[in-house]
């Protein structure tokens, strides 16, 4: 099942040794990389230089700040052990899940679903942030993201030793994170989720995987422009191969008459010429 690739563009990075290095390998070092250094300046009492890094809509808005939203997904705050245990587990899931995504999807159609699934969802915030300010930071749901466009392209697949579709697993991770951002109040997470979620479900449709909705089909039945309707006249068929006969059974009479006259003919010759005639005379034009 795992392995399948519908693009020509799936091509390692680079290799250490006889080991592939894709994109998200690469995705996985930055990530941790990262992880580590955050923790050093917590550490040594340089956390403020995270502070600018963190998506604020009103940042965004105000004083400018628009690379925000993009590097809010590369700050990890280790807040308690619980964040880093979850990161660990979120490394995981980008490593195990995205490779498969880019050697289904492809190098470079990896990186631009990586990079819709980095952008769009604080694009949205810094849209709403016009009614309410919001912040933001961590690559959880962006990973997650990742994890549902696996879920589109391998619906089925039983992961776990519970043995449970990773449709199912996808959607038990949503519905989670969903009632916990509605407990707490945290619309961020809920706007970021969902925006998230459908990102990576249009994107893997748009590439044609993804489980078929009757509903989308329809939408699709409506909107498509209908083609023109053309009357075609019936042709009639002509009548070409009695015709052939026609002229093969009085060509020897032509010929006679060409040679020594009408007057050469027989009674016999005479009647075949005549029903020739009369033959051709009456064919539909």
């Amino acid at each position: 099942m795992f392995g399948v690739t519908t693009s020509d563009d799936y091509r390692p990075v680079a290799w250490m040794g006889r080991y592939p290095i894709d994109v998200t390998t690469l995705l996985v070092g930055v990530h941790v990389g990262l992880l580590v250094l955050t923790c050093f300046l917590y550490a040594f009492g340089f956390a403020g230089f995270l502070e600018p890094l963190i998506f604020r809509s009103t940042d965004v808005l105000t004083i400018g700040r628009v690379w925000q939203i993009a590097t809010y997904a590369f700050v990890h705050l280790p807040y308690s052990a619980g964040a880093l245990l979850w990161f660990v587990i979120e490394m995981y899931m980008l490593f195990a899940f995205g490779r498969e995504v880019e050697r289904f999807i492809g190098r470079r159609g990896f990186i631009a679903l990586y990079s819709l699934l980095l952008l769009v969802p604080t694009l949205v915030l810094t849209a709403v942030g016009f009614l309410a300010p919001f912040a933001f930071a961590g690559s959880g749901t962006l990973h997650l993201g990742v994890f549902v466009a696996f879920a589109c392209i391998y619906p089925n697949v039983e992961m776990f030793m519970l043995r449970i579709q990773t449709k199912w697993i996808a959607i038990i991770l949503v519905a989670i994170g969903t009632l916990f951002a509605m407990a707490v109040h945290d619309w961020a997470t809920m706007i970021v989720l969902w925006t998230t979620v459908a990102v990576a479900f249009l994107y893997i449709r748009s590439r044609g995987a993804g489980p078929e909705l009757a509903w989308l089909s329809r939408i699709r039945e409506i909107v498509r422009p209908r083609p023109k309707l053309r009357i075609v006249q019936k042709p009639t068929a002509r009548p070409s191969t009695e015709r052939d006969d026609v002229y093969a059974s009085i060509d020897p009479i032509l010929d006679k008459i060409s040679k020594s006259g009408i007057g050469s003919l027989t009674a016999q010759e005479r009647r075949q010429l005549d029903r020739a005639r009369n033959r051709l005379l009456n064919e539909p034009k």
